[in-house]
C-alpha cells in the first residue's frame, strides 16, 4: 500500500469518524425550549423529527369481515421546527394500514408531518428515523471495503461514488429537463463504466477489452429494450410513483423511456462483472500458454462463460424478483388465469426487464470474449 494510498484512507476514516461525530452530537445540541409556534397555511405540510415519551392506549380496530389491526395513541414530543419541546398526542392504526412491525416504543425518533385543515393542524408519523442505522451500516461497508480491498477497494469506492455523481447529477436532472431517457441513460452509462473500470484496473488492455465489451453490450441491450418495450406496449405508468411523476413533471414525461432507461442502469452492475471476468480469465490464460491462438483463446473463454451466464442470469432474475416480491404476491393472492396474470403491466415489464437484461449478459460473454483475445495476442506478440 502506498503512501498515498494510506494517506486517502487515513482521510477517509477521519472523515468518516466526523461524520459520525456530527450525527451523535448535533441533536443533543438543539435547543428544547419551545418556540413560537407558526401558522402553516391551509393545505401545507411541514415535517419535524419528533420522540415517542409515551403510549397512551393501544389495541386492535375491527377492519371488517373478521380482520383487525393493531392501533396505538400516542404522545410525541417534537425536537425541532416551531414547535420545539411541544408534545402532542397522534393515532397510528385508525386511519391508516399498519401491521404489527408499525408499532412504536418509547424512545423511537420519528418524522412528524402536520397538515393545516380548516378544523385545526391534524399530525400524523410518516415515518422512523432511520439515520443511525443506516449511517452505522456504510461506515461498516466502507471499513470492510477499505480493510480487505485496500488500495483496489479504495478505487473501488471512488469508482461507485463517480458512478452516484453521474446518476444523481447528470441522468436524472436530464431526464427532470425533458431529455430523452434511453439517449441520457447511454451516455451517463458509457461514462460510469469507462471511467469506474479504468479507475479500478487500470489503464491496460484488459481494462480496454471490458470495456468495450461493456459498451457493445449496453447499446444491444437498450436497442433489445426499445424493441420489447414497444412491442408489449408497456406504458411505464405501472408504478405509484408514475402519479406523483405526473404531478410534479407532467404528463409529458416520457415514461416508457424512464422504463427503458431502467432496464439499462440496472444491468450495467452484473455487465461490469461479466466483461472484467472474462477478460482477465483470457488473459490469465493467455499468460499461462503464450502459444495458444486468439481463436483458441476465445474457444476456451466461452467454456468459463458458460458458468458466468448460467450464475449471473439467475443473479439477475432473483434480484428483479426480489425487488418486486410484494407485487408478486399480490398477483398470487388473486386469482385469475396465468395468461392474463403474466399480460398485467406490472409482471410484464418485470419479465421484460429480465429477460432483456439476461440477453444483453448472455452477448456480453462472446463480446468481451472475442476483443479480449485479439487484445491478449496483440499483447503477446508486442512482448515477443
Amino acid at each position: 500500500m502506498s503512501n498515498l494510498e494510506r494517506f486517502l484512507v487515513g482521510g477517509l476514516v477521519i472523515l468518516v469518524l466526523l461524520a459520525a461525530a456530527v450525527i451523535i452530537i448535533t441533536p443533543r445540541l438543539k435547543p428544547s425550549s419551545p418556540t413560537t409556534e407558526e401558522p402553516v397555511a391551509l393545505g401545507e405540510t411541514e415535517t419535524y423529527t419528533a420522540r415517542v415519551v409515551e403510549i397512551l392506549d393501544e389495541g386492535t380496530v375491527d377492519l371488517g369481515d373478521g380482520r383487525t389491526q393493531p392501533y396505538q395513541r400516542l404522545l410525541l414530543r417534537v425536537e425541532n421546527g416551531p414547535l420545539a419541546g411541544q408534545e402532542v398526542e397522534v393515532e397510528e392504526g385508525t386511519v391508516n394500514i399498519i401491521n404489527s412491525e408499525r408499532l412504536f416504543r418509547p424512545g423511537d425518533r420519528v418524522f412528524l408531518q402536520r397538515v393545516a385543515s380548516p378544523n385545526g393542524d391534524r399530525f400524523y408519523i410518516s415515518d422512523f428515523v432511520r439515520t443511525a442505522p443506516l449511517f452505522w451500516i456504510g461506515v461498516l461497508f466502507l471499513g470492510l471495503v477499505l480493510l480487505i480491498g485496500r488500495g483496489s477497494g479504495l478505487r473501488s469506492l471512488t469508482g461507485t461514488l463517480f458512478s452516484l455523481v453521474v446518476v444523481f447529477f447528470f441522468i436524472l436532472p436530464q431526464i427532470v429537463k425533458g431529455r430523452d431517457p434511453v439517449t441520457v441513460s447511454i451516455i451517463g452509462s458509457t461514462v460510469l463504466l469507462a471511467v469506474s473500470t479504468y479507475l479500478v484496473y487500470g489503464w491496460n488492455s484488459k481494462a480496454h477489452a471490458a470495456v468495450i465489451g461493456m459498451l457493445v453490450s449496453l447499446i444491444l441491450t437498450g436497442l433489445l429494450a426499445w424493441l420489447f418495450v414497444g412491442w408489449t406496449r408497456l406504458t411505464g405508468m405501472s408504478a405509484e410513483e408514475s402519479a406523483y411523476l405526473v404531478l410534479e413533471l407532467g404528463a409529458d414525461l416520457n415514461f416508457r423511456g424512464l422504463v427503458l432507461g431502467g432496464i439499462i442502469i440496472g444491468a450495467l452492475g452484473v455487465l461490469d462483472d461479466i466483461c472484467i471476468g472474462q477478460s482477465s480469465a483470457i488473459f490469465e490464460l493467455a499468460n499461462a500458454n503464450r502459444t495458444l491462438s486468439w481463436q483458441q483463446l476465445f474457444r476456451r473463454s466461452l467454456n468459463i462463460g458458460r458458468d458466468h451466464i448460467a450464475a449471473m442470469v439467475n443473479t439477475l432474475l432473483l434480484a428483479y424478483v426480489g425487488a418486486s416480491l410484494p407485487l408478486m404476491l399480490v398477483f398470487t393472492i388473486y386469482q385469475e388465469p396465468l395468461w392474463q396474470r403474466v399480460n398485467r403491466e406490472p409482471i410484464a415489464e418485470e419479465i421484460v426487464r429480465t429477460l432483456v437484461g439476461s440477453v444483453g449478459l448472455v452477448l456480453a460473454v462472446p463480446i468481451t470474449s472475442l476483443f479480449a483475445s485479439w487484445l491478449a495476442r496483440w499483447e503477446i506478440k508486442k512482448a515477443g
